[in-house]
């Protein structure tokens, strides 16, 4: 069996990775009936609801542990890995919203230079915990059909 065979039949990775598309996809969805278009930036975007940050980690962990069991170093690890993905999320990332916020009310405030000083500074980077738990809770959900 050869290297590309073995990457496209490996379910510990493909969960994962199908658990952040659908999230990508419901995140774009979410957005256009709130926005009333469809901006297709959203299907790769950060931020939003849910995230796929955390339905990727969380999918990876129990893909993990269903395929490898829970005693398994592949469990272990992605469960770490999936709580310090989950608190950045939360955490840091909405530490960044919030100045984010107050520099684009600056710039309301100020002259607009540099194509409005790149359109406003991004303000969806981080989550709020239900949009993380949405996520998770996501991530949990598809690996448990999948596997």
């Amino acid at each position: 069996m050869n290297v590309l065979s073995q990457i496209a039949a490996n379910k510990t990775l493909l969960i994962p990775i199908g658990a952040w598309l659908v999230a990508q996809a419901l995140k774009t969805i979410v957005q256009a009936l709130r926005d009333k278009h469809l901006n297709p930036r959203y299907l790769v975007a950060a931020g939003g609801m849910p995230s796929a940050h955390a339905s990727l980690v969380c999918a990876l962990a129990t893909a993990s542990g269903i395929l490898h069991g829970v005693d398994s170093a592949a469990f272990g690890i992605s469960v770490v890995l999936a709580a310090v993905v989950m608190y950045d999320a939360t955490g840091v990332r909405q530490a960044v919203d919030k100045q984010s916020a107050i520099l684009n009310h600056l710039l309301v405030e100020f002259p607009k230079t540099h194509l409005e000083f790149e359109r406003f500074l991004r303000r969806l980077v981080g989550h709020t915990r239900f949009q993380v738990v949405a996520g998770a809770g996501l991530g949990i959900l598809l690996a448990y059909w999948w596997a």
